[in-house]
């Protein structure tokens, strides 16, 4: 039987309140946190209908309710479904916002190398800290569970745990639940021994697949992000002398196509600047760390997206750059990109 709207908010309001306070729940306890404006009869009626359905059960006489694994079940399935609803509804509205953003992007690259005479690369945004959004924990077979986690950027990532002995669905069931009301919002660095041991506290058994899953949300958080790296102007390089030897500028204009190469140059913003500093630095020669860029210049510059959410721009020219230009030319771009970014938020 198929549970009207009624009865289904009866029930998720028992199941949170039990998980909050450990204790039966009674009648007039749910009419004070539903927002049915049902009389305390009329949910205790519901209330024997559920208990006759086998969602709920009462303990003691006279007792309140508590959930059953069915009951469980149907809260945690439902819960599933609506935030898995959210996170692709989430992902529609970023890859929208990351398309207009990625088009962006591309036009400050050429804007500057144009506006320049220099070559320039712009890195998509990154975020500087990743939190947990979702997780679901499937059993693939006796010895596999396959973990899914979803961060708070939308980037969804696969692993599977080998486990030692096979665990069973409703183990799985309490595992996905008890993660996802645990974990959700959470940064590795908040993801500490307390929550772990609170984790394992709640499961009693199991604690090899805890320890398996911890791991691999580890790793997922700090694992570094396949960004684009956008660059324009690469061959204004050869417009100046000291820079067009044949071998410098196979150096050079290669380096440009070594993402990784860029990657690691530009950076990430420190988390002490302030959030409206634009960081606008200059490297000269040996400060650009790179072999190939020991007779380059490089002016950077951060864009801020939203809180916690940064990337870098760099123009690339000869030691004796027109530096005065350069920040200026830089200086009035970013105040264009914040109206820009504060228009997309």
């Amino acid at each position: 039987m198929e549970l009207d709207e009624r009865k289904l908010k009866i029930l998720q309001a028992i199941i949170r309140t039990y998980l909050d306070t450990g204790e039966p729940v009674g009648s007039r306890t749910i009419s004070k946190y539903t927002d049915l404006n049902l009389s305390s009869a009329t949910i205790r009626n519901e209330m024997s209908d559920l208990e006759e359905l086998g969602y709920i059960l009462q303990p003691h006489t006279s007792a309140g309710r508590i959930p059953s694994d069915k009951g469980y079940r149907l809260y945690v399935d439902t819960m599933l479904d609506a935030r898995e609803s959210e996170v692709q509804s989430l992902k529609e509205e970023l890859e929208e916002k990351a398309e207009k953003i990625d088009e962006v992007l591309q036009k400050v690259a050429k804007y500057l190398a144009a506006n320049t005479n220099y070559a320039t690369m712009v890195s998509g945004p990154r975020y500087q800290t990743k939190k947990v959004k979702f997780i679901q924990i499937t059993s693939v077979d006796a010895e596999h569970l396959l973990a899914v986690i979803v961060l708070d950027n939308n980037v969804v990532k696969n692993q599977m745990i080998r486990i030692d002995e096979p665990v069973s669905q409703e183990m799985v069931v309490k595992l996905n639940f008890i993660l996802n009301t645990t974990l959700n919002g959470l940064d590795v660095l908040e993801i500490n021994l307390a929550v772990i041991q609170g984790l394992k506290e709640q499961l009693g058994e199991h604690t090899q697949v805890i320890d398996s899953v911890i791991e691999v949300i580890g790793r997922t958080l700090v694992e570094e992000d396949d960004l684009e790296v956008y660059t324009s102007g690469a061959t204004n390089i050869l417009k100046y002398p000291e820079l067009s030897d044949k071998t410098k500028a196979a150096e050079i204009l290669g380096a440009f196509e070594e993402k990784k190469i860029l990657h690691n140059w530009l950076g990430l913003p420190d988390r002490k600047q302030s959030e409206e500093s634009h960081d606008i630095q200059v490297y000269i020669g040996d400060e650009t760390q790179m072999d190939t860029m020991k007779d380059c210049s490089m002016v950077t510059a951060t864009y801020r997206i939203q809180e916690g959410v940064y990337g870098k721009i760099g123009i690339v020219g000869p030691k004796r750059m027109d530096y005065d230009k350069v920040v200026g030319t830089l200086n009035s771009l970013m105040g264009q990109l914040d109206d820009i970014f504060k228009e997309k938020k």
